[in-house]
């Protein structure tokens, strides 16, 4: 049985509880962040707290703690789970209030719930058989940088997605690729040129992203910066996605169209284990 957090406690599962009045629960009020465990240490911490000050303060939500008072949360929840791959997922929302479209009085305490899923982050059969996608309008919010909770359009992509027999979807707006269900999306030209949407209120601005991409940099490999159609993606060399536990995924068919000889590319496997080493350097 896991131990969670709720509020400041670190109790078993079973006990833990929100309140039905809760924001989060009636409102979808909540913002959220997935942080890696790799070899029992946090992968990109400060990148991800410092993307959860964003949302919170986007949507002028109150903090319920210090990022020194959620790293030791984090750092205990792996501990007495014993969770040496995997993940911690966090969530705040605005607190617990009798249901008004108005946001609850200033000094509603802000909720707190903080868990561990046990995952393989290295291998798997997405990273060697690569994944195939489809494509779909995206027809979310156009806030989609801030990381709310309002994930039913992503759920109901991914369910789309399987009864489809492919993997995921690839979102899509004025013609062009927004980013994947839960993950940033990424092509290779054929003049081996790594391509993807820039960030704006259209996507959200990945952790995982940000630190590919100074990887990328540190070892002198070019990524643009522009949007690209379906067509361009269908045409590309190899194509891959990046997320926080998928780390560097390969794309391997867009829309039953094979990319290349339809297997994972070399770009996409150079790069994932650019980032693994990384990220086993970077982590806390």
């Amino acid at each position: 049985m896991r131990t969670v957090y709720v509020n400041g406690a670190f109790v078993p599962e079973t006990e833990a509880k929100v309140s039905v009045f809760d924001r989060g629960f009636l409102f979808a009020d909540a913002v959220y962040e997935v942080t890696c465990i790799l070899d029992g240490k946090l992968v990109d911490f400060d990148g991800h707290m410092a993307r959860l000050r964003r949302s919170l303060d986007e949507l002028k939500m109150a903090s319920p703690a210090t990022d020194e008072e959620l790293l030791a949360a984090h750092r205990k929840l792996a501990e007495v789970n014993n969770v040496k791959e995997g993940l911690i997922y966090l969530q705040v929302s605005r607190g617990e209030a009798d249901r008004d479209f108005l946001f609850p009085p200033e000094g509603t305490a802000p909720t707190l719930v903080m868990f561990t899923q046990e995952k393989s982050l290295l291998a798997g059969p997405s990273v060697d058989k690569g994944l195939k996608v489809m494509t779909a309008d995206d027809i979310r919010w156009r806030r989609c940088d801030i990381k709310t909770v309002q994930l039913l359009y992503a759920s109901l992509l991914k369910n789309e997605a399987k009864a489809n027999g492919v993997d995921d979807v690839w979102m899509v707006l004025d013609g062009m690729v927004t980013e994947g269900s839960s993950n940033n999306a990424y092509i290779v030209t054929q003049e081996g040129n790594i391509v993807t949407r820039p960030i704006s209120n259209d996507i959200l601005a990945g952790i995982t992203r940000a630190s590919l991409m100074r990887c990328a940099e540190e070892h002198q490999i070019k990524i643009e910066e522009r949007s690209f159609t379906v067509e361009e993606a269908k045409a590309a060399k190899e194509a891959f996605t990046t997320s926080a536990t998928g780390m560097v995924v390969p794309v391997v068919e867009i829309d039953g169209v094979a990319l290349g000889d339809g297997k994972p590319g070399q770009v996409a496997k150079r790069l994932r284990e650019i980032f693994i080493q990384f990220s086993r350097e970077k982590a806390i």
